[in-house]
């Protein structure tokens, strides 16, 4: 059995099984939900009101991890007459770092929103 038979049987098997998995456990979640009396049909209407900010912290994250990897390549091109085709991993790591970075912004910046919000409430109340 040559390789080129091995990924013809392994790639259509490989995405029947994460179809498969996803649908499972999707049952498995809905059929939880009916013993404890919850519709699952009806999900949590929770407000998406962050959900510009988050996509643009990211994306904004990830961009100056680019641009901040773009610099140390070329610093350390400058430096060591190096090929920067050597070194990819520099800017993956950097768009990961920025990207995360740039999402856990996103959860204090919400976090304090709710939590301003709940003090006013009580407040109110």
């Amino acid at each position: 059995m040559g390789p080129q038979i091995l990924e013809d049987i392994l790639i259509p098997l490989s995405f029947f099984a994460l179809v498969f998995g996803i649908f499972y456990i999707r049952t498995r979640e809905n059929m939880a939900l009916i013993e404890r009396g919850i519709n699952p049909r009806i999900t949590e209407t929770r407000p998406k009101h962050f959900i510009n900010l988050k996509w643009g912290l990211l994306l904004f994250g990830a961009g100056l991890g680019l641009l901040i990897a773009y610099f140390i390549d070329i610093n350390t091109r400058m430096i060591s007459h190096m090929d920067s085709s050597k070194n990819p991993a520099v800017y993956f790591s950097l768009i990961a770092i920025g990207g995360g970075l740039g999402l856990i912004s996103s959860y204090f910046i919400e976090r304090k929103y709710w939590a301003d919000l709940d003090k006013k409430n009580n407040t109110e109340s």
